[in-house]
């Protein structure tokens, strides 16, 4: 039932954005907002607290994402809130930006990285992915502090690894 609601949700929110023209900001906005909503206790309990009347619950994402999200995204993921499904956002998230992604022939690329990367530092990461992949590629950024320095890239089953711990497990068991 849910990757039914899930599908009506990415295909509402897909032609929504395509009609304000605004896909990649929307796509980006959303997957943000999503890891923010998994990584986030306080925000997750607010945002699915049946207790709070959905007017409230809206404000808090209207606030949150005031002058940091494109207008449509504020809309739809008021939406989301309001309707009682915010708990399906990631899932959302990730299937608006693979499907954004295929219409622009791309391949989903999610880069962990301990700290934000610079835009100079995501080209030339998307670039470096390009190459070893062969596939263009739509980078998407998640800031996970346990990375604690380096990268870890998924591109659709492919993961490279790239981590500091990852150098450090490779050094001990050389030795």
């Amino acid at each position: 039932m849910s990757a039914a609601i899930v599908n009506a949700y990415v295909g509402a929110f897909f032609e929504v954005a395509l009609a304000h023209d605004a896909v990649s900001a929307v796509e980006d906005d959303i997957f943000r907002l999503a890891r923010a909503f998994e990584s986030n206790e306080a925000l997750r309990s607010s945002l699915t607290d049946a207790g709070l009347p959905a007017e409230r619950r809206q404000k808090i994402i209207e606030q949150l994402l005031a002058g940091k999200a494109h207008n449509v995204t504020v809309q739809l993921a008021s939406l989301l809130v309001g309707t009682g499904q915010v708990a399906l956002l990631p899932k959302i998230a990730d299937a608006l930006v693979k499907r954004a992604s295929s219409e622009k022939q791309l391949e989903v690329a999610e880069v962990r990285t301990a700290i934000a990367l610079t835009d100079a530092q995501q080209q030339r990461i998307a670039d470096a992915l390009t190459k070893a992949t062969g596939k263009r590629v739509n980078l998407k950024v998640v800031v996970d502090p346990s990375v604690i320095g380096g990268v870890v890239a998924t591109v659709g089953d492919e993961v490279i690894d790239d981590t500091v711990r990852t150098r450090l497990d490779q050094v001990k068991s050389r030795l």
